[in-house]
């Protein structure tokens, strides 16, 4: 009698248990690949807008679509093609820069903002529509609580030109720096590369010598690769802010919103590099 009585809840536990697990383990799997996909979805989208940021910025400073004439963008070029950007990506950015450069198709905007009440941020532009390029920076600022606000004095215009040399190669060191200080570099910083075998080394210029350091540059022997050649704008360390890191965050977050349009060519911020 008392089995009688519990059967059916036995039977209807039984049929629970057979029918569930199926559902759920395909619902995760997917969820496990939806979410792996929005990942490298969201990777390839950034390295694609950098690579159409760079080559736009080679353009403009280097004067020519000519990568035999511009060896910054030649420099570009071999990156961003390492990193799989498709022919069409960078056949487009060359066609946007170019524009800019041609019969004033394209005007190179730079804004002032101020973020947290301390963090100066510079923005610079190339568009062909000044008002909507206005209306969606400042729809970005004010959605993070930053303005428009004068703070080019927390910043000072030079030339950075970077190439990455063989680790322990201690001869080859010194002469890329010698040529490089000869050819109007005021200083220099060294750094890791993503390979381990590389160091990377950064010349400081005045912008004026911008192009005489990266064609020397060019010239500092085989074991030497110029990565990148550009004018920036580096903060005075005397008014670099001192932030937690909550605010370092949400500093990134509007730097990374701020990029995503497709106008934007650089933006930079007072806070010193890390």
């Amino acid at each position: 009698m008392s089995l009688s009585r519990f059967s059916p809840a036995v039977h209807s536990s039984r049929r629970w248990f057979s029918a569930s697990p199926s559902v759920l383990a395909g619902h995760n799997k997917w969820s496990k690949i939806k979410t792996k996909k929005g990942v490298l979805d969201a990777q390839r989208s950034a390295i694609y807008g950098k690579a159409n940021r760079d080559i736009v910025v080679a353009i403009r400073n280097g004067g020519s679509d000519n990568p035999d004439k511009n060896i910054a963008l030649a420099a570009v070029l071999k990156r961003v093609k390492a990193q799989g950007v498709p022919k069409e990506n960078i056949e487009t950015a060359i066609a946007k820069a170019m524009r800019g450069k041609d019969a004033g198709g394209q005007q190179h905007l730079v804004y002032e903002a101020l973020a947290y009440n301390t963090v100066g941020i510079i923005i610079e532009c190339l568009t062909d529509n000044t008002n909507r390029t206005l209306h969606n920076v400042r729809s970005v600022l004010t959605s993070h609580g930053a303005r428009f606000a004068p703070v080019h004095y927390m910043f000072k215009r030079e030339g950075h030109v970077r190439v990455a040399l063989a680790n322990g190669d201690d001869e080859g060191l010194d002469l890329a720096v010698d040529k490089a200080l000869t050819a109007g570099a005021s200083d220099f910083d060294d750094s890791d590369d993503e390979d381990p075998n590389r160091k990377q080394l950064t010349f400081i210029c005045p912008p004026q010598d911008l192009t005489s350091v990266t064609d020397a540059a060019v010239e500092f022997g085989t074991g030497c690769e110029l990565i990148s050649s550009e004018l920036v704008y580096s903060p005075q360390s005397s008014d670099a802010p001192d932030l937690d890191e909550e605010t370092k965050s949400k500093v990134a977050e509007l730097v990374e919103e701020l990029e995503e349009d497709d106008d934007t060519m650089r933006v930079w911020t007072s806070l010193p590099s890390e």
